[in-house]
């Protein structure tokens, strides 16, 4: 199998692959990429129930979802994913990975046993959590990001000044209080665990430069991909549903390049 065998959606530029990941993974030249940005199933999908539009319903997002077994399998996946994403990026590249409690603590553990420093733990608090519906537990409000270099020795990208407003003394802290996707950013469809563009922004203009090539191993509905085009990098990611994959592409075609970037830019002007 090579890329050219692969069904693309997408653009020049910003092009999702419909494919498992570590088969895209295993394609890519080794250190092609400058950053990875991983939003890997949760395994949620265990029968449980959530609260959806007031109602409660099952949590079962699809069958890419659910645990392949066991927790030992679904973490040998977590490490198997890791370790190829860490072949194809750059020594002083950045990797963002998000998840619950339910998974977030088997890809610390497979990150750190990978070779890979924890720069950080983000806390995506969200203001508007779904409500617990069995009141057996709190609320959950919150996801974590590890955000992740490629080992100690490595000299990652920070963007300070980009993220930061001008004032010294005040600085974005690892608690990151941001609402989940509002209605507009999903006009063109719906994935069960779409992240906020606003998120995926902050996590690449801190972590990347112009014309870096990002690498998305779970596209979903392409929000990284989005984000990439707005803040002028260049995009590629596996998705291996279909559905989702033409999602993805219609968000890609319906973004802006660099308009983000212009957007800063009247926002703070060189003096």
């Amino acid at each position: 199998m090579n890329l050219g065998e692969l069904d693309t959606y997408g653009e020049p530029g910003a092009v999702v692959y419909l494919a498992d990941c570590l088969d895209l993974m295993r394609l890519m030249p080794p250190e092609s990429a400058d950053a990875v940005f991983a939003d890997p199933p949760y395994r949620l999908s265990t029968g449980g129930v959530t609260v959806r539009s007031g109602e409660v319903v099952s949590v079962d997002k699809g069958v890419w979802d659910r645990s392949l077994g066991s927790f030992e399998r679904d973490h040998e996946f977590n490490v198997r994913w890791i370790s190829a994403a860490r072949r194809v990026f750059k020594p002083g590249g950045a990797l963002w990975v998000s998840g619950t409690h339910h998974i977030i603590f088997s890809l610390g553990f497979a990150l750190q046993t990978s070779g890979f420093r924890v720069i950080n733990s983000i806390a995506w608090q969200k203001p508007d959590p779904v409500p617990n519906a069995m009141h057996t537990a709190f609320t959950h409000s919150h996801e974590t990001i590890i955000y992740a270099s490629k080992g100690k020795n490595a000299r990652h990208t920070f963007n300070y000044d980009l993220i930061n407003s001008p004032n010294s003394s005040s600085q974005i802290s690892s608690v990151w209080r941001i609402p989940t996707v509002p209605r507009r950013e999903k006009r063109h469809g719906r994935h069960p665990t779409q992240k906020p563009l606003r998120l995926v922004r902050r996590a690449l203009l801190a972590s990347t430069k112009e014309g870096d090539l990002i690498l998305d191993p779970f596209v979903g509905s392409g929000t990284t991909a989005v984000a990439a085009k707005e803040l002028n990098r260049f995009f590629v990611g596996a998705e291996k549903e279909r559905e989702y994959a033409e999602l993805a592409e219609k968000r890609i075609r319906a973004a802006e390049r660099g308009s983000i970037l212009r957007d800063i830019a009247e926002a703070y002007p060189l003096a």
